[in-house]
């Protein structure tokens, strides 16, 4: 990378939230500055699928993250409010290195392909692509209607890179987390990101 600009994290209610927990934590363990914010419903999927509450506060959910990532001192982030359409990432004059949403419901994607914004993440992405920024989408959804398609379609021509969250098994995954790195680790390569130890096709060894 040729500056120090932050990264974007976008997290929504779409199940599979170690997919945003995994990113964090190898954004931070590479000192990135990661600027986070999870929408409304990501606080249900965390009591949903953990049983674990998630603060609102900013100061907390920064703790809250790096216990969740393991990473208690590396890096630099910045929660923000769901609501706080004013915060500095909803500017496009404040600059980053793009934006990711990982994992990426489908009611978010189908607000980004249709234009609107009704919160910070939804701002934030759609200045991305206002600016001409990297925009990656993860989305986690089986199987997609037409209208999933259609709105997957509508945000690729605006720009924005799709990422399912499809793993591989080329690489002789052991564990949960070896299936969900290769997700992270491809999505972070559309950013230009190189941080996840990953055994790629055909690399040396």
């Amino acid at each position: 990378m040729t500056n120090n600009y932050p990264l974007i994290v976008g997290v929504t209610g779409a199940s599979g939230l170690i997919y945003a927990v995994r990113t964090l934590k190898y954004l931070l363990e590479a000192d990135r500055a990661v600027e986070l914010v999870a929408s409304k419903s990501t606080y249900i999927v965390w009591q949903s699928e953990q049983n674990i509450r998630m603060p609102a506060e900013p100061t907390l959910q920064e703790e809250f993250w790096r216990e969740q990532a393991g990473v208690p001192n590396s890096g630099k982030l910045r929660c923000h409010p769901w609501q706080d359409v004013g915060a500095n990432i909803a500017s496009g004059s404040f600059r980053t290195e793009g934006m990711m949403i990982i994992p990426c419901s489908m009611s978010t994607l189908g607000k980004l392909a249709a234009g609107l914004s009704s919160d910070l993440l939804e701002r934030a992405a759609d200045v991305q692509l206002k600016e001409g920024r990297k925009l990656v989408l993860v989305p986690r959804e089986t199987p997609f209607s037409l209208i999933h398609l259609r709105n997957l379609t509508t945000l690729a021509e605006a720009g924005a890179r799709i990422v399912p969250a499809i793993p591989a098994w080329y690489h002789n995954p052991q564990t949960i987390e070896d299936l969900v790195d290769f997700v992270v680790a491809r999505a972070l390569d559309q950013l230009g990101v190189d941080c996840v130890p990953l055994k790629r096709w055909k690399e040396e060894e």
